[in-house]
């Protein structure tokens, strides 16, 4: 086989960048001399043009329903027209049928419902925008989302996070079916880093994360990101507070969802993951800088966190 198809499905008001980013991705691959070469197409119904979610109008090469096997792979976009298209039932019953006939399925972002409407995701551990996570979970029992990684591979299946994290999909199958050095050449001609882990948590609280409505807690968190070296344990937070362990902690979980302990260690290790990506400093003053201690105490939390070892994760951050 001489050629890798790929096919992405579209469908109306399908989002522009969830498209582009596997397209432009495989291109580039192409260009810098993947072998087997990509041939990539978009299809919808009938091969007609669809509107995406942005006003744009996307031209498609093929018809869904006049596609046969064998596949490469098969990407399903996302998109605010993603819950039409799952509960179309021609769309979905296409996508099932060339699911049987593709090496690998993916999702990008919301595409995961069209996925999980085709029964594909039923078993699985799967991703989506974190924003869709919790209505995903709901609507599909029998599948478990989990709204942290970037995207999630199990088995023959890969589902991502929103957007730009189909970049972050695509560049780990090039990695993948061509090996590192290609998938870095890619990343560094689309100018993105060298691909994010897949475990990688979609948003950092330091940039996306609301700021709780209740005041004590706001004061805390605040405490917490000013002094991360500090002693921060629960008694001596409920001490700056100015209330028991007890009322602090339910506080923490009513309004963050975790406790002021697990707050406190994914702010540092957080922490520490910016210092990684941007500086060149040793593990062990990263470590001592954000309030963890050891490079030891800094691998763990970061194992816990992400998945993977700081190391790893400087690698496929920096981009020096």
């Amino acid at each position: 086989m001489d050629r890798r198809r790929v096919v992405v499905v579209a469908y109306e008001a399908a989002e522009l960048l969830d498209i582009a980013c596997v397209t432009s991705t495989l291109e580039s691959a192409n260009w810098h001399g993947a072998l087997p070469y990509y041939e990539y197409r978009v299809a919808t119904l009938g091969g007609r043009a669809v509107t995406t979610g942005t006003a744009i109008d996307l031209n498609a090469q093929l018809a869904l329903e006049r596609i046969t096997g064998p596949l490469d792979t098969l990407v399903v976009s996302g998109g605010i027209g993603n819950e039409d298209a799952a509960a179309d039932p021609v769309i979905v019953s296409h996508v099932r049928r060339l699911a049987r006939e593709s090496r690998r399925v993916a999702s990008v972002c919301t595409g995961a419902y069209v996925l999980a409407a085709a029964g594909l995701l039923d078993g699985r551990r799967v991703t989506t925008h974190w924003h869709q996570a919790q209505t995903l979970a709901a609507r599909f029992p029998d599948i478990v989302v989990d709204p942290d990684p970037i995207f999630i591979r199990d088995g023959n299946i890969a589902t991502s996070a929103g957007v730009t994290a189909a970049l972050d999909l695509t560049l780990a199958f090039v990695e993948e079916d061509n090996g590192a050095e290609l998938a870095r050449t890619v990343s560094r001609h689309l100018v993105t880093y060298l691909q994010r882990p897949g475990n990688q948590a979609q948003m950092s609280m330091f940039v996306n994360a609301p700021s709780p409505a209740n005041s004590l807690v706001r004061r805390t968190v605040q405490h917490i990101g000013a002094n991360l070296r500090a002693d921060l344990s629960t008694p001596a937070l409920a001490a700056e507070a100015g209330v028991s362990e007890r009322h602090l902690t339910r506080l923490f979980l009513k309004h963050l969802g975790q406790t002021p302990g697990r707050y406190v260690r994914q702010a540092r290790t957080e922490a520490a993951a910016h210092l990684l990506a941007s500086t060149s400093l040793p593990m062990a003053a990263i470590a001592a800088r954000c309030g963890l201690g050891t490079a030891e105490t800094l691998r763990q939390a970061f194992i816990d966190r992400y998945g993977i070892p700081p190391s790893r994760y400087r690698l496929t951050q920096s981009v020096s």
